[in-house]
């Protein structure tokens, strides 16, 4: 039975978001992603199969090698989550403003 993944059980691994922050610059081999940390390769190679069973990678072979690179489209999916927290923050924040102010005056 095959697992089905979903794009936060991907960004919950520490190693697995600096891997996306690494191809937000530019597209990538396995390879020159695992030059960045200090794990083994094939551990690094999990972690990017992961983001790509997710969909937040994209695996692209150019000649003999494979580049992933970030998509774009699926974070969207992330941020509009989120969102909704975002928008308790602001208004939490606001309140505090005003109480400031007022406590000001």
């Amino acid at each position: 039975m095959k697992l089905r993944r979903d794009i936060f059980q991907a960004i919950s691994d520490p190693t697995r978001r600096a891997i996306l922050v690494l191809l937000t610059s530019q597209a990538m081999t396995a390879g020159a992603i695992a030059e960045n940390f200090d794990a083994a390769r094939p551990t690094i190679s999990k972690h990017i199969q992961v983001l790509n069973e997710c969909d937040l990678v994209e695996a692209n072979q150019k000649g003999r090698e494979i580049f992933y690179e970030l998509k774009i489209e699926k974070m969207k999916e992330i941020d509009n989550w989120l969102e909704q927290f975002r928008k308790i923050w602001e208004n939490r924040f606001d309140q505090l403003d005003n109480l400031l102010s007022n406590l000001k005056k």
